[in-house]
């Protein structure tokens, strides 16, 4: 039996990254969401998840950008999130254990609930303001 470790290098995130992004796109409830937005740029979306997770799991800073922006018109309900999430802390726990483990999965419910919260408001407010 393989003994787990602990997210250490930019080799275990893109192993995190891959492993689940692979999941998530053959998963039914939300594999076609992320499909029909990113399409054939998957490679870029892949190299942007590698450096948002890098700069937070390992402190390396090489993401910046907005991570709440491309998300917030998607057509997403808590129950996308409840899927999100469980693929996202089955793939940390099949691969990895410690600290920096921990830290992927409540930095991923943090970010899921934040996003769950900011997609709600901003539809709220999205009505149209009348013309005067």
């Amino acid at each position: 039996m393989e003994v787990k470790r602990d997210i250490e290098n930019l080799e275990d995130v893109k192993n995190l990254v891959d492993t689940f992004y692979g999941r998530v796109r053959q998963d039914e409830l939300i594999g076609y969401i992320f499909d029909d937005v990113i399409q054939d740029r998957w490679p870029e979306h892949l190299e942007k998840m590698y450096s948002f997770w890098q700069t937070i799991l390992l402190g390396e800073h090489t993401y910046s950008g907005r991570p709440f922006v491309p998300h917030m018109k998607l057509p997403v309900e808590k129950e996308h999130f409840d899927r999100w999430l469980k693929l996202f802390f089955g793939t940390v726990d099949e691969l990895f254990k410690g600290k920096n483990a921990e830290l992927a999965k409540w930095q991923g419910n943090r970010m899921a609930e934040m996003f769950q919260v900011k997609i709600n408001y901003f539809r709220a407010n999205q009505q149209e303001k009348p013309i005067l």
